[in-house]
């Protein structure tokens, strides 16, 4: 069995459609050698969690573009994406594996022996189905149509390079896979947050309904927007079974200065909320890079929030920011006094401190707006080079279960103060809002700045809670896609205002200037200083001498209708023998 268990882990997970499909998994895998007890498939199972690449994997959750919020219109970066360049056409495409699909579909078609316990088959096929659907969901997302296979394949099946299929077929075998797995793996809440169960696999069904009913609504070309309300209600439904049990609870010990950043700096899952995570441990030294990446200017991308985004945060009397006199140009500690508590706990600013006490302001070698990340941070300084990280990384929270149950109610017009109160009032009230009642009046800045064309109070708060509730955990770009939104992906990098160059700021009023806008280093700098080049191209304040920072806005950013599904690889068309069909707008071999 060890040797067994050991060539299921080592499966190749990056291989292209042909390589995989048309190989047996291993020559000396039988179904009578791994099924032939409820422990063959535990021990099956188990390699879905890390062989698959299903799961976000350890740095991935903020460093992927696709995974994480670098791609996103409220996180400033390095470098533009080149998916947001004219240059950027099909040659670069990559992903169209099929790899890991057919790990999950061997295990569903040899899971059939009658002398293990139907419970326990079926607990299993619905683990298979629960990453089934969630490779599905991952694929669909990125490519719109494919194809669907629920067999493994030989290399004379004519199935291995068919052609997509639609994508109504596709989503209802995804959400027969959730159905399934939400019946029948087992309820038991596991104690690390590190398995799958029932209300896991429900968590999932809510995300991929949610996503699903947006698309169907807002992206008219599908020709689905008469089905949309179908997925809403599953989005909902899903949700309202999880909220139900009792399980679950927004993590809440009466300290909004503490309360969420802890579910994010905790080596053990806080369980209370968080239902599935990436668990890390120094003693067993699991680590990741989260400081490392966060807090150099050369690993990470040097992430940073955008001046839009922090401006969302409310008051901590809950009125909105937007509507205090001068909130535009207030300097960085004007306008982090009094607000949401999340946001003390999100970016830099105020009494943040370090581990050994100090005081520590944003720091401009590490971002490029003012604005900087430290929700997955640890406070210990000597982490900051290193990939030594034991902070457990949340994958599914309740808050999210919470957000999409109260946007699918509104998506249904059926959102009421009732909704508002078991959904986004809980989450505001951990923040250390004052007044958490749902809003009456339109939030009209919100609204210009992010969603013109929509009209609806209610999707508005839910959708700006959402942003910033779910900040940096991978959650913006899908968010974007499925609202069509692209367009919001085009906005320059906006940083905080700065009311004038050659001037000496101190940020966190600890009585020591931390940063002075200038357009060259002086000859005599005050040590602790950080001098920020303003050059007018890369770097620019939006008055000339003083305004807000601008990064990058000197390189065009595109996102035209083409861009909101992914371009299929070309090598895979040829290899279909062209029955692979190019997304529209996407040309073979040119922009």
């Amino acid at each position: 069995m060890k040797k067994i268990l050991m060539l299921i882990l080592l499966l190749p997970s990056f291989w292209g459609c042909k390589k995989i499909l048309d190989l047996e998994p291993v020559d000396q895998m039988t179904p009578e050698t791994v099924f032939n007890s409820e422990k063959g498939l535990e021990l099956y199972t188990n390699t879905f969690y890390s062989a698959t690449q299903i799961l976000p994997q350890a740095d991935q959750i903020f460093k992927d573009n696709f995974s994480s919020d670098n791609l996103s219109d409220y996180g400033a970066v390095n470098n533009v994406s080149t998916f947001l360049q004219n240059g950027f056409d099909a040659n670069q495409a990559s992903g169209w594996d099929w790899g890991n699909l057919r790990t999950i579909n061997y295990f569903l078609e040899n899971n059939t022996n009658s002398s293990i316990p139907a419970e326990a088959r079926n607990h299993y096929a619905g683990l298979a189905r629960f990453f089934r659907a969630w490779f599905y969901y991952n694929m669909v997302k990125k490519f719109g149509d494919v194809p669907w296979y629920n067999k493994t394949l030989s290399d004379a099946d004519p199935d291995l390079y068919k052609a997509r299929d639609p994508r109504t077929l596709v989503m209802d075998s995804v959400l027969s896979d959730l159905n399934f797995a939400s019946n029948n793996i087992r309820a038991a809440k596991n104690a690390s947050s590190s398995r799958i169960t029932r209300n896991v696999a429900l968590a999932l069904k809510s995300r991929i309904c949610l996503f699903e009913g947006s698309m169907r609504k807002y992206h008219t070309q599908l020709e689905l927007a008469s089905t949309a309300g179908e997925w809403f209600r599953e989005a909902a439904d899903a949700a309202e079974k999880i909220m139900g049990t009792n399980m679950y609870k927004i993590y809440n010990t009466n300290n909004p200065q503490s309360d969420y950043r802890n579910l994010f700096i905790s080596e053990d899952p806080v369980t209370d909320e968080v239902m599935l995570a990436v668990v890390y441990n120094n003693s067993l030294r699991r680590w990741h890079s989260a400081n490392w990446w966060y807090t150099s200017a050369t690993y990470g991308s040097r992430w940073s929030l955008t001046k839009s985004f922090i401006n969302s945060y409310s008051m901590l009397n809950g009125s909105r920011f937007t509507e205090q006199t001068g909130y535009a140009t207030m300097t960085f500690m004007q306008e982090t006094q009094n607000r949401d508590r999340r946001l003390e706990q999100t970016i830099r600013m105020g009494n943040y401190a370090r581990s050994n006490g100090a005081k520590a302001a944003p720091d401009f070698g590490y971002t490029f707006t003012g604005y900087q990340p430290i929700k997955f941070t640890l406070d210990n300084s000597g982490l900051d080079g290193k990939a030594e990280n034991y902070n457990s990384l949340p994958v599914i929270r309740y808050a999210e279960v919470l957000l999409n149950y109260a946007e699918a109610k509104a998506e249904l017009g059926v959102f009421t103060a009732a909704e508002w109160d078991k959904s986004i009032r809980l989450l505001r009230q951990r923040a250390g809002i004052s007044n958490a009642s749902m809003p009456t009046t339109i939030d009209n800045y919100y609204r210009t700045e992010f969603f013109p064309g929509l009209t609806d109070l209610n999707l508005i708060e839910i959708r700006k809670e959402r942003a910033i509730e779910l900040v940096a955990e991978g959650f913006r770009y899908d968010d974007l896609i499925r609202w069509k939104a692209g367009y919001l992906l085009e906005k320059p990098f906006m940083g905080m205002y700065v009311p004038a160059m050659n001037t000496l700021i101190d940020l966190n009023a600890d009585g020591k200037a931390d940063v002075s806008f200038v357009t060259a280093r002086p000859a005599s700098p005050v040590a602790g200083v950080a001098y920020y080049i303003i050059n007018g191209g890369s770097s620019q304040l939006t008055e000339g001498t003083r305004g807000n920072l601008l990064w990058l806005s000197n390189v065009p950013k595109v996102f035209d209708e083409r861009r909101y599904f992914y371009p299929i690889p070309l090598d895979q068309i040829v290899l279909s023998g062209d029955k692979v069909k190019q997304n529209p707008g996407w040309l073979p071999l040119t922009n």
